[in-house]
């Protein structure tokens, strides 16, 4: 099954986004932008967490949640820990939602149209994996750039 291929990754790599956003020795570096680098490490977070709290904990997991697309990326008033919380609370979420979901659901379309075209919640579940992994890379490279 999909999701017993994708829980251990997407808890691998929520695990690695804590780990960078720990790893920052300055709080303040967390909302930095250098040159030619839209989004901070902080904002890229957010966004991440808002992403994946809401396309798999409340539309697959019916968990409550209401995402603030806006803000994800002009929030610049949240604590490292408070980073490190959501985080910890997206895992939950996503490591609670994905063992429930059957084959049926799995193979079925999503029940958002994100794109513009319809995908099968495993096609959806797959580009949110790639999501997460194109955005900590960023947040990893944020990170090594500005402690040079």
């Amino acid at each position: 099954m999909l999701q017993q291929t994708l829980l251990p990754l997407f808890e691998r790599d929520l695990n690695k986004l804590k780990q960078e956003i720990a790893a920052y020795t300055n709080e303040t570096d967390l909302w930095k932008i250098q040159d030619g680098i839209l989004n901070s490490a902080g904002n890229l977070s957010l966004h991440l967490v808002g992403n994946l709290k809401h396309f798999v904990g409340k539309v697959l997991g019916n968990i409550p949640y209401e995402r603030q697309r806006d803000k994800e990326f002009s929030d610049k008033d949240v604590s490292k820990e408070q980073l490190l919380q959501s985080i910890e609370e997206t895992k939950e979420a996503v490591m609670s939602t994905l063992p429930k979901l059957n084959d049926d659901t799995i193979k079925s379309i999503y029940p958002i149209n994100v794109f513009g075209y319809e995908m099968t919640t495993e096609s959806f579940l797959i580009h949110l994996y790639g999501h997460l992994d194109y955005h900590l890379g960023q947040i990893n490279y944020h990170r090594r750039l500005l402690n040079k």
